[in-house]
Formats: structure tokens, C-alpha cells, sequence
């Protein structure tokens, strides 16, 4: 009975359009949730790829430095140098 009272005293088209406003609102509420969940697993992908490159930069710089202390040349200290400070990624 409630609801009938609300109709009546704002009119058909006012509650009807309050009722498909709120539809709307559960739809877009729904699929909304689905993308957050698609994000938060890409997101997970990306760290994931980036850990790898840190990983691979770490290991080419220190097989660089090993190849090149084997073969008795001076190692590239540019490219060491912007290696250092970074965090190593590898889980030795």
C-alpha cells in the first residue's frame, strides 16, 4: 500500500522513472564490479612483468660485468652505474 500512496501523490511517470533510474543504478553497479575485478588482475599482470625486467636488467648487467671481467675489458660503468641504487628483484 505504501508504494501505491507514493504513486499517487507524485504521479505515474515520476515513480516509474525513479523505479528504471534505480535499475540503471543496479545495472551499471553490476557490470562496474566485473571491470574493478578485470583491473585489479591486469594491474597484478603488469607488476608481475615488471618484477621480471628488473630481474633480467639485474642479471644482464651482472653477466656483462662477469663476461667482461673474464675476458679482461673494462666493464660498461655507465650502464653499471645506472643499475646501482635499484632494488634487486631477484628472490635468491
Amino acid at each position: 500500500m505504501e508504494m501505491l500512496q507514493f504513486v499517487a501523490d507524485v504521479g505515474f511517470p515520476i515513480a516509474s522513472a525513479l523505479a528504471g533510474g534505480f535499475f540503471v543504478f543496479l545495472t551499471l553497479k553490476f557490470i562496474l564490479d566485473g571491470v574493478l575485478g578485470d583491473i585489479k588482475t591486469q594491474r597484478g599482470f603488469a607488476q608481475a612483468l615488471d618484477n621480471r625486467i628488473k630481474t633480467m636488467n639485474n642479471e644482464v648487467v651482472r653477466i656483462d660485468v662477469s663476461v667482461c671481467h673474464a675476458f679482461g675489458i673494462s666493464p660498461d660503468l655507465n650502464r653499471i652505474s645506472r643499475a646501482d641504487g635499484q632494488q634487486d628483484a631477484r628472490k635468491d
